[in-house]
C-alpha cells in the first residue's frame, strides 16, 4: 500500500512515545486520532504538536489500525475498553498492542480483542521515540495478522515481522529489556555501593582496563536512566512474570523493580543516589579528557 492511500490510525495514548510515533505517521500522510478526554493541557498541546486529532470513542473505533501504547499496567484495561467499542461494528480495526507486557498478559489481551472479533497483532517497541529527521524505533510484530499492518512501513515506521504466534514479539521485548535494563540495574547498584564504600575511582579504573565497553555504556546509561526509572518498575515486574514465579531468576527482576522504585523516589527527593550516579559518569568523561 502506498503513502498516497489514506489511512486512519488511532493511537492511545498521546504520551512521549505515542505522540512521537503519531508525528512520524502524520508526516507520512496518515490521519492520526487519539482520545484527549480528561487529558491535561500539556498533553493536549503535545498531541496537537504531533498532528494528532482529538476524537471521540466512535471515531476511534472506525480507524483502520489502533495502536495501544500505554504503561504496562494500563494495557489490559485499554484492551477491554477497545473491545467494548468495536464489538458491534461490522468493520473491525486491526488492534496492535505495543506495550511492554509479558506473554501471558498479551495472550489475555488477544483473548479480549478476539471477543470483539477484531484482528490482533502483538508488537514490541525497541528503541527511543522517533525524532524529526531521525530513525524510527523498531516495531517487532507477530501473530497471523501482522502482515495486515505492513502499511505502517510506508508511513515511516520500522516494522519487523517476527515469525511466530502472538506472544513472540512480546517475548523478544521482554528478553531484550531484561538484558539491557538489567545491566543498567546491576551497574547503577554497584556504582552506588562502590562510591559509598570509597571505591568509585578504583572501580572506574579497573573497568577502563578490563571492561572498557561496560564502562562506556555506564557513562551514558547512569545519567540517562534517572528520569526513566519510574517507568521501568512495572516493566521489571512484567519480565519477572515472563520468567514465571518458579523460575530462579524471577526474583532478580522483582529486585530490579524495587531498585528502580527506590531510584525514582530518590530522584524526586534529595537525589542522593542520583547525584552519585551522575558523578561517576562525569568522572569517566573527565578521566578520558
Amino acid at each position: 500500500m502506498s503513502k498516497t492511500t489514506s489511512k486512519t490510525i488511532a493511537i492511545l495514548a498521546p504520551g512521549a512515545m505515542g505522540s512521537a510515533v503519531a508525528r512520524r505517521l502524520s508526516e507520512n500522510g496518515a490521519r492520526v486520532l487519539t482520545s484527549l478526554k480528561g487529558r491535561s493541557e500539556a498533553t493536549q498541546k503535545r498531541a496537537a504538536d504531533a498532528g494528532m486529532i482529538g476524537a471521540d470513542d466512535e471515531a476511534i473505533a472506525e480507524a483502520d489500525i489502533i495502536l495501544s501504547i500505554v504503561p504496562p499496567g494500563e494495557a489490559v484495561a485499554l484492551a477491554e475498553r477497545l473491545a467494548a467499542l468495536i464489538v458491534r461494528r461490522a468493520k473491525k480495526p486491526v488492534v496492535v498492542d505495543c506495550n511492554a507486557v509479558n506473554v501471558d498478559t498479551v495472550l489475555r489481551i488477544e483473548e479480549i480483542i478476539g471477543s470483539a472479533q477484531a484482528p490482533f497483532v502483538d508488537a514490541g517497541i525497541i528503541g527511543f521515540p522517533p525524532q524529526p529527521g531521525g530513525k524510527s524505533p523498531a516495531f517487532y510484530m507477530s501473530g497471523q495478522h501482522a502482515g495486515e499492518v505492513a502499511v505502517l512501513k510506508d508511513l515511516g515506521l520500522d516494522v519487523r515481522i517476527v515469525e511466530g504466534p502472538v506472544g513472540a514479539a512480546s517475548a523478544l521485548k521482554m528478553s531484550y529489556a531484561g538484558i539491557v535494563k538489567g545491566l543498567a540495574g546491576i551497574g547503577s547498584a554497584m556504582v552506588i555501593a562502590a562510591t559509598k564504600a570509597g571505591a568509585a575511582d578504583a572501580l572506574r579504573d579497573e573497568l577502563a582496563l578490563s571492561q572498557p565497553a561496560v564502562l562506556a555504556r555506564l557513562e551514558v546509561a547512569l545519567p540517562d536512566m534517572i528520569p526513566k526509572a519510574y517507568r521501568w518498575v512495572a516493566e521489571m515486574r512484567e519480565i519477572s512474570g515472563f520468567l514465571g514465579a518458579d523460575h530462579p531468576a524471577s526474583q532478580i527482576y522483582e529486585g530490579f523493580a524495587r531498585w528502580f522504585e527506590h531510584l525514582a523516589e530518590d530522584a524526586k527527593g534529595e537525589a542522593v543516589d542520583a547525584g552519585l550516579m551522575k558523578a561517576f559518569a562525569a568522572s569517566i568523561a573527565q578521566k578520558k579528557a
